[in-house]
């Protein structure tokens, strides 16, 4: 694969496949931009070497034409961004659009409608496919976030170009996942958290092989010590995967892996954030009461493990973090996550949770890298190739 910083991008139309699909408030305005700054590189590499960009995109997940999702509405926060106007048209397919993408000059940026005001788009269908070919000279997938979807516009379209290759943000987003499942320097440390085991767990069989050290926390913790024969209360649990824990545990023993699950927590008479707060054992809490967070004896064995990691993935909070009274212990995780990463670590946080958490408590630009996209990151993690990437192989 190559990437576009290896092509001659000088008076060529280049279609870019972006991930535009941000949130917007009630008056259609973008929330987080993030997105949209995560591709500028790619644009404006192309733009500053002498091509022009035809943009293309999803947002949301429209069964039809629908205003409240054009992309229409990105268009000035683009523009504000790429400090350029930018033309816009209202369909991705068609002779109109054509025409347009045609008459670029180098420098232009032309923004085409949301993709999947077709379902053709996800069905992968091979005429729509060819369609949107028609608007550019070479392809760039840009969209980690989409990489994971066998869509039109993400794979299929990449048969009908000579040059296809790699966008600057998939290139950053595909380095820093191998620095943690192929270049990680130890020792290695997975941080896994949120609700449910189910979720991880061709995650957890797949960096086996590749950490040295992995921390459970979250909802999936509790799985892990029901197993063991401990009393969770009312915490939230998965009995399926009861025995599969066991195994998981049997395994790392093999491997060579160290789990570490929490030692104490803060537990709760109910779901909420005014519930009624107290510290237990997480393997002795009260019926009736559920754990919604790590507690301090926990954050301290935690900190010493991240402390002396080199290598680095969060994925999943360590607590109900979205409820005030219960998100001390993600907020700790970020800081000695943060700290390690101030020491020389490598840092990779993804998946929503995560993300929103970082963001959240002003760890983001603190950490090494933080992932655009949350299902083709797990994807990645769990050794997949995603067929995004696999198109322009």
């Amino acid at each position: 694969m190559i990437s576009i910083n290896k092509v001659d991008v000088k008076n060529k139309i280049v279609l870019i496949r972006v991930d535009f699909n941000v949130p917007l408030d009630e008056e259609h305005n973008v929330i987080d931009d993030t997105r949209i700054k995560a591709a500028l590189p790619t644009i404006i590499h192309v733009l500053d070497n002498g091509g022009a960009c035809v943009i293309i995109s999803h947002l949301g997940r429209p069964k039809q034409k629908e205003h409240n999702f054009s992309l229409f509405h990105i268009k000035s926060c683009l523009e504000k961004n790429l400090k350029r106007d930018v033309i816009f048209h209202d369909d991705c397919i068609g002779k109109k659009a054509e025409r347009l993408s045609k008459k670029l000059r180098p420098g232009e940026v032309l923004l085409l409608e949301n993709l999947r005001f077709y379902p053709q788009e996800v069905d992968g269908n091979l005429a729509f496919s060819e369609k949107l070919s028609k608007h550019g000279e070479i392809y760039v997938n840009d969209a980690f976030g989409a990489a994971h979807r066998a869509h039109a516009s993400t794979s299929t379209i990449a048969q009908f170009f000579k040059v296809k290759c790699l966008g600057l943000l998939l290139k950053k987003e595909i380095s820093a996942i191998n620095k943690i499942t192929k270049k990680g320097k130890p020792p290695v440390l997975a941080i896994l958290g949120g609700a449910k085991i189910s979720s991880k767990i061709t995650i957890i069989e797949n960096i086996l092989d590749k950490v040295d050290n992995i921390i459970i926390g979250g909802g999936m913790a509790y799985t892990f010590i029901k197993a063991n024969g401990g009393n969770i209360g009312d915490s939230i649990f998965e009995e399926e995967y009861l025995e599969y824990t066991r195994e998981i545990s049997k395994k790392a023993i093999k491997k060579n892996v160290k789990i570490f699950l929490p030692i104490d927590v803060v537990i709760a008479d109910r779901f909420s954030n005014d519930a009624i707060r107290k510290l237990s054992k997480i393997n002795e809490i009260p019926l009736k009461w559920m754990g919604l967070d790590s507690g301090p004896e926990t954050l301290s064995y935690f900190k010493d493990v991240i402390l002396q990691s080199k290598t680095i993935l969060w994925n999943g909070p360590l607590g109900v973090f979205e409820f005030n009274n219960f998100a001390e212990g993600t907020v700790a995780l970020g800081r000695y996550i943060m700290e390690a990463t101030k020491k020389g670590s490598f840092s990779l946080v993804g998946g929503g949770d995560s993300v929103a958490a970082v963001k959240k408590y002003g760890f983001d630009n603190k950490v090494s890298y933080v992932s655009t996209g949350g299902g083709a990151m797990l994807e990645c993690l769990e050794g997949k190739t995603l067929p995004g990437i696999k198109a322009l192989m």
